[in-house]
Order: C-alpha cells, then structure tokens, then sequence
C-alpha cells in the first residue's frame, strides 16, 4: 500500500479515536464537577480543619473540571483507542504475531487501569500525607485547584506507564532485542535503575518513590516469568509438531 494511502487509513483511526473521546466527555460533562470532588477526596481529607482548596485564577473553578473530564473521557475509552490503534497495525502482522499481539493489547489495558487505580487509592493518600505532615506549623495547606489536578495526572500517568513494565519486557524478549538470561544477569543494575527512575519522575519524597520502584521491580520480575513460561509453551509445542 502507498504511503498516502496509509495516512489517510491513519487519520481515519485518529478520526474514530477523537470522536469515541468526545462523545464519553459529552456524556460526562454534566458531572465534570463532581469528579473533581472524587479527585480531590484524598487532599480534602488530609487538610486540616479550616483549610480548604483555592482557585488562583479565575477560569479555574471551570478549566479544571473540564480538563479532569476530558482525562476521564479518554480513559474510559481506552480500550477503543487500542483497538484502534491495533486496528491499524494488524494487516501487516503475522498469524502467529497476532496471536501474541491480542494478548498482549488485552494485557495492556488491563495493566494500565491497575496503575492508573493504585496511584489514586494507595499512593495518592500515602503522598498527601506525607506532604501536610511536614509542613511548618505556621503554614496552612490550601493548595490550587489546576496545580493539585496537574499532580494528580502526572502521578496516575506515572502508574499507569509503569505497569506496562510486564508487557514491554514481554515484548522485547519475543523479538529477540534482549535474551531472559542477559537480563537476569543484569538484574542488580535494572533494580538500581528503577529507584533511580522512581526518584526522578515521582515528588521528592520517599514514599513517592518508594511505592514506584518497588511495584517496577516487581513487574519486571512477572515479565521475566511471563516470558520464560510463553518461549517454554513454544519450544514443547514446536517439539511436538516436529
């Protein structure tokens, strides 16, 4: 196929994603200020009794909500937008591709939803805390409206990329990039490497970092055993075809 002809089948899919988001955020836009009061559960319960949250521009009581609602809307659709995206690369697979490759887009949905929910109900309030409770006695916590949200999505963007580690370590022993034995041989650097890329990417406080790097690690591990279980299920079933 020409490359015109393949961006134009892009821009379709592009088309279909921008419309599945924007018809989930029509649906949600009535309710754009009670996900704000979602989201901002976990702060409001930490601020002491006479703090409250404040909005430092005018435009925020309104900007903020509608930029939650259009991260919710794309959310939910997640699932569409790869399918999309899938939809787009599946002619130029393989048979035996597009049976590891169905697997593994189902995988990454899943995973990313698991990120995305850990960061909001166990790292989120653990951060929070940590964060009032070593501020100075003289200072009252009322933080910003659009400066809270932006925390927020980094901190469930973070997750949610994180525990894709499974799949993309899956994926990269499949086509033969690395090997399971070199990268057990390089476990220790990998380990220092995860702490080294929670303390970056997270807040400067050692929960942050702590509750990203240890799930890191342990997500590499899985992929590791993923990877040694599907290449042992391909040798048996390769020796007994043979």
């Amino acid at each position: 196929m020409p490359i015109t002809e393949h961006l134009i089948e892009l821009r379709a899919h592009l088309i279909k994603i921008c419309v599945a988001i924007l018809v989930v955020f029509l649906g949600l836009v009535g309710f754009s200020r009670k996900l704000y009061d979602i989201l901002s559960e976990p702060l409001v319960a930490q601020l002491p009794a006479n703090a409250t949250m404040i909005a430092t521009d005018i435009t925020s009581n309104f900007m903020a909500p509608i930029r939650l609602t259009v991260f919710v809307a794309a959310f939910i659709a997640m699932p569409y937008i790869l399918y999309q995206i899938w939809s787009f690369i599946a002619p130029g697979l393989y048979r035996k591709e597009k049976r590891i490759a169905i697997p593994v887009l189902v995988s990454s949905i899943v995973l990313f939803y698991a990120g995305v929910s850990f960061a909001y109900f166990v790292v989120l309030k653990g951060v929070l805390k940590f964060f009032i409770t070593f501020a100075p006695q003289n200072v009252m916590p009322m933080t910003d409206i659009d400066s809270y949200l932006s925390f927020a999505m980094k901190l469930f963007m973070v997750f949610g990329l994180t525990f894709e580690i499974p799949v993309v370590t899956l994926l990269l022993i499949l086509v033969g990039i690395v090997s399971i034995e070199s990268l057990k041989d390089k476990r220790r650097y990998i380990i220092v490497g995860c702490f080294a890329v929670a303390a970056v990417v997270t807040p400067p406080d050692g929960v942050s970092m702590l509750m990203l790097a240890i799930p890191m690690w342990l997500l590499f591990e899985l992929g590791l055993l993923l990877a040694a279980l599907l290449i042992t299920d391909q040798r048996g079933s390769d020796a007994a075809s043979t």
